[in-house]
């Protein structure tokens, strides 16, 4: 009895700019009911992918996207995020973010709001 192929879905394509990565950093983050992480950057590239729930995610100066569970995204190495955060007031989000490291770097460095 043969089995059905596997099926690969592409969820995300991206080029990554920053050089050599020398390891990564996975974790699972969870933001309450319209929980939102602020104006941040990351000294490394991160890819994510939403677990559960939707989330509102703005790089500056581009418009606001909806990320629905099952999308996946980048967040450019020392790109400022406008914003990241839980689109429900009711339901908890859930995502998980790969940290892309070169060396010894912080995963995340938070800015003053505009």
């Amino acid at each position: 009895m043969s089995q059905p192929p596997i099926e690969r879905k592409e969820l995300l394509k991206t080029v990554l700019k920053n050089g050599v990565f020398t390891s990564a950093d996975v974790r699972e983050i969870r933001l309450q009911p319209g929980q939102q992480s602020g104006r941040h950057l990351h000294p490394c590239a991160v890819l994510g992918y939403i677990v559960e729930g939707t989330a509102t995610y703005q790089i500056e100066g581009d418009a606001e996207q909806i990320l629905p569970a099952g999308s996946a995204f980048h967040e450019p190495a020392g790109v400022t995020i406008t914003n990241f955060g839980n689109a429900s007031g009711s339901k908890p989000m859930t995502f998980v973010a790969f940290y892309l490291l070169n060396g010894d770097q912080e995963l995340i460095q938070m800015l003053e709001a505009k």
